[in-house]
């Protein structure tokens, strides 16, 4: 927020933007920031006019269109609209049926949006006012009408815009909307602070090694600071705080909410055991929204909203609409089933490593390479995404897993071929593939008996097809400066035997890895920061070292090749 905008002008120059990219269904109130959609006025429909501060996109102004609201006021950042700007957007969108306002309960906006009321009131518009008030956080149980509005604003103004839209007066929107707050709560948390248009510092602060429960879209206090949770015992916190809040009933809509710097993918994480907690309390989820509503400029957090349905709510809820920041096609509610994904040989293997030799070599890799993660991931974000660690970690439990799995059989080739198969599957990427071809056409090669000769014919043809795969060369600052001389190393020492080879091998790949900080990439994107990698072993090249030193090491320790 520091670079595209400035504290002076920020509302207006992003209020003409989003007119200007959204003129299809949206327009301009004339002398006022605020905005009115298309088709409005619309003769004899009640106007849903909702409004407060800027920077909690895509509420407000993004929420107009057919189905939700007719119009929005936006005031200065986190601030409220003048009584000015509020009156002249409700006479832009009011149709002669009334008009209904909503907003959340904040006391600038209060004050504010009644005197809009007032000064209406006083032409002969009618209107009526909903406060939404979903913040558990904000207030005790037993007087909501001290809560904050928060991100169930965004359910609460659907619901009331879906009633004018089929035609309701602006009793019935009202009464709609009313049952709508009644009926939705929210809890949230913050992971970090926001920054001001044009400011240098954030306006609040998170400890990093802190969360803050129930921190308000403002920035107001939380309830609680814990330590960071992960993604399961943040769902849990966050489902915990509002089960106790939730009024009678069975169907409830989700809403996952991000604040504005919190990824998608992030809350996904989060919303499996979030789904599995409602399931559990007997809750039927009908409906689940994962993404951004209300906003905070660029706070990292995030926030959970539940809404429990009647007939009615479900009605108006599942009803279309179209807006900028969201639409809806109508389709009929229907409980939203649990299904996961969860890949579980991403889990590490429980128990004693098996008596197969795949098994247990594989087995003490995964812990050479469990122990090394974050060096490894230091390494490779020297120029890189600093991700191979974290990679190499669940490609080996995932090859560890397959390696104990019926498809693995009893013999050493049919072991590694699954688990090099496994290993590309969970660890993707370009390491994901390499590493899963060396070992699957190892493997391929161990189908009869081993002996120090067939172990290094083996390894020949997987560097082959590795080299074939990866195009790398010597040189290029790979894991290939590695591998090639362990599989010199292996053939060079074969008759010495398998076990005393393999070692052997390993202890010059160990010393070619830490050569490579004498190198500069010449390929994928490190190659891009090629004299920031000087000094810094190359990533692949140390993880192959850990690999093939720990199977060594197992190998040593019990030197039946062959089990």
């Amino acid at each position: 927020m520091t670079t595209l905008g400035t504290a002076s002008t920020f509302k207006r120059d992003w209020v003409d933007g989003f007119v200007t990219a959204y003129g299809r269904t949206v327009r301009k109130v004339p002398g006022a920031y605020g905005v009115v959609g298309r088709q409005v006025p619309r003769p004899g429909k009640v106007a849903v006019v909702i409004g407060g501060g800027c920077g909690h996109y895509p509420a407000f102004a993004g929420l107009v269109g057919p189905g939700l609201a007719d119009g929005a006021v936006v005031g200065d950042v986190f601030t409220s609209p003048s009584a000015e700007q509020v009156y002249r957007t409700a006479r832009a969108a009011d149709g002669g049926a009334g008009v209904l306002f909503g907003y959340g309960n904040y006391q600038g906006d209060v004050l504010h949006f009644g005197l809009a009321a007032r000064r209406l009131a006083a032409e002969g518009i009618e209107s009526r006012t909903i406060l939404v008030t979903d913040d558990i956080a904000s207030g005790p149980a037993d007087n909501v009408d001290r809560r904050r509005g928060v991100a169930g604003d965004f359910l609460v103004f659907k619901i009331a815009g879906a009633a004018a839209e089929r035609g309701d007066d602006l009793a019935g929107v009202h009464a709609a909307a009313v049952k709508a707050n009644a009926a939705t709560r929210t809890f949230g948390v913050a992971f970090g602070g926001c920054t001001l248009p044009g400011a240098a510092e954030p306006l609040f602060t998170v400890d990093e090694r802190k969360m803050e429960l129930g921190l308000g879209i403002h920035g107001e206090p939380g309830v609680r600071t814990v330590g960071r949770l992960s993604a399961r015992d943040l769902a849990d916190e966050l489902v915990s705080g509002l089960l106790p809040e939730l009024p009678p009933g069975r169907r409830v809509v989700a809403l996952v909410n991000g604040l504005g710097r919190t990824k998608y993918e992030e809350m996904f994480v989060a919303y499996t055991r979030v789904h599995e907690r409602l399931a559990e309390a007997g809750l039927e989820v009908v409906d689940t929204q994962v993404g951004e509503f209300v906003t905070s400029l660029d706070m990292a957090g995030v926030s959970l909203s539940l809404m429990v349905l009647d007939d009615e709510l479900a009605e108006l809820y599942a009803a279309p609409c179209d807006t900028p920041g969201y639409r809806s096609t109508g389709a009929e509610l229907a409980t939203v089933p649990l299904e996961s994904t969860v890949d579980e040989t991403l889990a590490r293997p429980d128990g004693a490593a098996g008596e197969r030799l795949v098994d247990r070599v594989l087995t003490a890799a995964l812990d050479a390479i469990e122990a090394a993660e974050d060096e490894l991931g230091r390494l490779d974000a020297v120029a890189a995404d600093g991700d191979h660690g974290l990679g190499m970690t669940r490609g080996m439990r995932a090859a560890v897993a397959a390696a104990r799995s019926p498809e693995a059989g009893d013999t050493l080739s049919g072991g590694l071929l699954v688990a090099g198969t496994a290993f590309a599957d969970a660890a993707g990427g370009a390491s994901g593939a390499l590493y899963g071809v060396l070992l699957a056409e190892t493997g391929a090669g161990l189908r009869g008996e081993v002996t120090g000769e067939t172990l290094a014919n083996a390894v020949d043809n997987a560097v082959r097809a590795f080299v074939e795969l990866g195009k790398a060369e010597p040189g290029d600052k790979t894991m290939l400066d590695a591998i090639l001389p362990f599989a010199e190393t292996l053939r060079a020492r074969a008759d010495d035997g398998p076990v005393a080879a393999w070692v052997a091998a390993a202890q010059r790949a160990t010393e070619a890895a830490r050569a490579t900080a004498d190198l500069v990439p010449a390929k994928g994107r490190a190659a891009r920061l090629a004299e920031r990698s000087k000094g810094h072993a190359d990533p692949g090249a140390t993880s192959f070292a850990l690999l093939v030193t720990a199977v060594g090491e197992a190998l040593s320790a019990k030197t039946a090749v062959g089990a």
